[in-house]
């Protein structure tokens, strides 16, 4: 964890703009730093295209922040959140839900726990109002509108960068009422056996395939309204699943539609060869959990902007969701993001002006789990600006550091947002060709890495005190 100098600064209150996962990890550091926190959250003042709560870090496309495991990228990441004391990982540790390998959670109490937490902080203030616009030089602040920054806000944050803002397209998934699943076609498993039977899985063979993808060709799309057509640009991590059938006739099967470690029991002996040639799916929808009870169940990969209507009927084709009752039908909105590389320091820092930050996506970092972590480095080094303090950086070699060392110094031009991924991280220094090993040295690298940079800021800030 690198120091740097940026004087003596004493003004003690920081201003959080934004009350997604970045702003509300982001006001959690800040106060448990002993900075007071003036948290501005427009909803429900006024509704972004994607939110439906007024609560604290809503999660608006899925209710996973990735694989759990820490030897997977976004496993790593959430390791590293953990240690460094991360309020949203924790919360969402207390309201996982079964998902496989994955961190999913009950959204509704995993919102609601952070939100009371962060209303009963002594040192957070929280005013439900729309921030018009940048604050004075003077002002400490922590800018984490997210995607869906306000049209004001981001039209003088453009003022204020002189550059054009950055967008793409990003959709959330349908969820169904899971009663309404006929379970006589679908059946619980998870891919391979790994773990739980988490999944709901519906199978389909290759003429239910062919229709279904028809379907989705020939169906009408909802209109873009305010957001420009022909400039639409689509992030690959986030394809709506319209998008995808219209990449070639395989191109689901190979994504989230592939059926490989899939078998229901009631077809026969997995082991049986002929049998499994005889019985496989074409294709298989997997249903991920999204409450605690398991009422409420999300198509996985299935982001699109198919006008409801269209959802609703092609949706059925799906064998098991015949009779399916839609909880949410799927919605379709911009994400605006900054041209980092150009405008951000690898503390989150903006390099024209140093008390102002800048966390979570709208950064060009891509996830839930890098959401918290711009979040976490942003009011962490607020908070030492505010009690004078230098700043740190995080060693590119955790998973926290590479994102913020990625996004402030990755080419610009066609910069486009990024999740955790271990090809951020330096090289190893000896070349370990199994995958699985590969991985698990990266992440030992990470947590050694990181814990030492912790210790040794530590030991640093008691030496010197504010």
């Amino acid at each position: 964890m690198r120091s740097v100098d940026a004087g003596h600064l004493t003004e003690r209150s920081v201003l959080v703009i934004g009350a997604g996962l970045a702003g509300t990890e982001a006001a959690w550091q800040i106060a448990e730093s002993g900075v007071p926190v003036n948290l501005v959250e427009m909803r429900p003042l006024r509704r972004s295209p994607a939110h439906h709560s007024s609560e604290f870090a809503e999660l608006v496309c899925s209710n996973s922040f990735g694989a759990l495991s820490s030897d997977r990228a976004a496993g790593l990441l959430q390791e590293d959140l953990r240690r460094l004391g991360s309020i949203v990982i924790r919360t969402a540790d207390a309201h996982a839900v079964p998902a496989g390998g994955a961190l999913a959670v009950d959204r509704g109490r995993y919102s609601a726990a952070l939100t009371q937490a962060l209303e009963q902080h002594p040192l957070v203030t929280i005013e439900r109002r729309e921030q018009m616009s940048l604050p004075d030089e003077d002002q400490l602040t922590v800018l984490a509108t997210g995607p869906l920054t306000s049209d004001s806000l981001a039209s003088d944050l453009r003022d204020f960068t002189g550059r054009e803002d950055c967008h793409f397209f990003d959709a959330a998934s349908p969820i169904v009422d899971g009663e309404t699943i006929d379970m006589e076609k679908a059946f619980r498993a998870s891919r391979y056996d790994k773990g739980d039977a988490d999944y709901i899985n519906c199978p389909m063979d290759q003429p239910q395939y062919q229709q279904f993808r028809s379907a989705l060709l020939a169906a009408e799309q909802a209109e873009l309204k305010d957001f420009e057509q022909d400039k639409a640009t689509f992030f690959e991590g986030c394809l709506p699943i319209e998008e995808l059938a219209r990449r070639g006739e395989d191109t689901m099967r190979y994504g989230p539609l592939k059926p490989i470690g899939l078998w229901d029991p009631r077809w026969g002996d997995v082991n049986d060869r002929d049998v499994r040639r005889a019985r496989r799916a074409h294709a298989v929808v997997q249903l991920r959990q999204e409450d605690k009870d398991g009422r409420l169940w999300n198509l996985v990969g299935f982001q699109t902007n198919l006008k409801w209507g269209e959802q609703k009927r092609i949706l059925r084709m799906i064998p098991g969701l015949e009779q399916a009752e839609f909880v949410r039908f799927g919605v379709m909105h911009r994400n605006t993001f900054l041209e980092a590389p150009e405008l951000l320091q690898p503390t989150l820092q903006f390099r024209r002006r140093e008390r102002l930050f800048a966390a979570g996506q709208i950064t060009g970092t891509e996830g839930y789990a890098a959401a918290v972590a711009g979040g976490w480095l942003a009011g962490t080094n607020a908070a030492r600006l505010a009690l004078g303090r230098p700043t740190i950086e995080l060693p590119p070699t955790c998973m926290i550091g590479a994102l913020t060392h990625f996004i402030s110094e990755a080419p610009s031009g066609k910069f486009q947002p990024m999740p955790p991924n271990f090809g951020l991280l330096p090289a190893l220094p000896e070349r370990i060709r199994d995958k699985r090993r590969r991985y698990g040295a990266y992440r030992d690298r990470a947590l050694a890495d990181l814990l030492l940079a912790t210790e040794k800021q530590e030991s640093v800030d008691v030496a010197c005190p504010a």
